[in-house]
């Protein structure tokens, strides 16, 4: 029952913050430089953003959903030169209702 209530919560939690709130512009907080048309990453002319979704239902009645997104800060001419990097992985086994 309490493992149902956390998934509750977070379920909730989720509704509540993909409800389209003012962003920190919009409430007169100042930033530094100007937003560009999309107001996101991709704006930025040298970074290169991709992202792969993979859907499969197996024959073995097994489902694979899962993606990943790359950020490369320098565009794909420069894959080969390193760069600091952070990763973040997270999956539906609990970790984050745990």
């Amino acid at each position: 029952m309490r493992r149902l209530a956390c998934i509750a919560v977070l379920y909730s939690f989720c509704a509540l913050s993909s409800a389209a709130e003012p962003r920190a512009r919009d409430l007169g907080i100042p930033f530094e430089g100007t937003p560009g048309p999309l107001n996101a990453l991709t704006d930025i002319a040298e970074i290169t953003v991709g992202q792969v979704t993979l859907i499969e239902d197996l024959a073995d009645a097994h489902k694979v959903r899962t993606g990943v997104t790359a950020i490369l800060p320098r565009g794909k001419a420069s894959a080969d030169t390193p760069v600091f990097a952070g990763w973040f992985a997270l999956n539906g086994n609990g970790e984050m209702t745990g």
